[in-house]
């Protein structure tokens, strides 16, 4: 998978490239280990998209992972992934729900700001 296609995917999924995929693709370049990087892809597609879950569930389990391991940043990029795949804020707010059960009130709380920031960017008219 070359560094065009692997992009391309990125922007398919998120709607652009995360600066740490931009990064590892730059380091692996410039140490002459680009194959490395080709094999962590692959090994991402098939397992990650290739799978009996859709890209709305796999978005979804995402995002909740990622909560789950307090990786705000990521969990970010896959809330959106998950609504721009199909997921309303309904089923994000499900994650926040689930995430209370799993992480407590602290993974409450991260992922509620998460999807509360993505319901305001995308219908900023709409005051709580």
């Amino acid at each position: 998978m070359e560094t065009s296609a692997i992009e391309a995917h990125y922007r398919d999924l998120l709607g652009g490239v995360p600066e740490n995929v931009r990064q590892r693709q730059a380091l692996a370049a410039h140490v002459g280990r680009g194959a490395a990087i080709e094999a962590v892809e692959a090994l991402r597609q098939e397992l990650l998209h290739r799978n009996p879950l859709d890209r709305r569930v796999q978005q979804l389990v995402h995002f909740a992972m990622l909560i789950g391991a307090g990786e705000e940043g990521p969990a970010r990029l896959h809330a959106r992934a998950a609504y721009r795949a199909g997921a309303s804020l309904a089923d994000l707010f499900g994650v926040c729900e689930t995430a209370a059960v799993v992480g407590g009130r602290p993974s409450f709380s991260r992922a509620v700001a998460i999807v509360y920031a993505l319901w305001q960017e995308l219908e900023p008219t709409t005051k709580p």
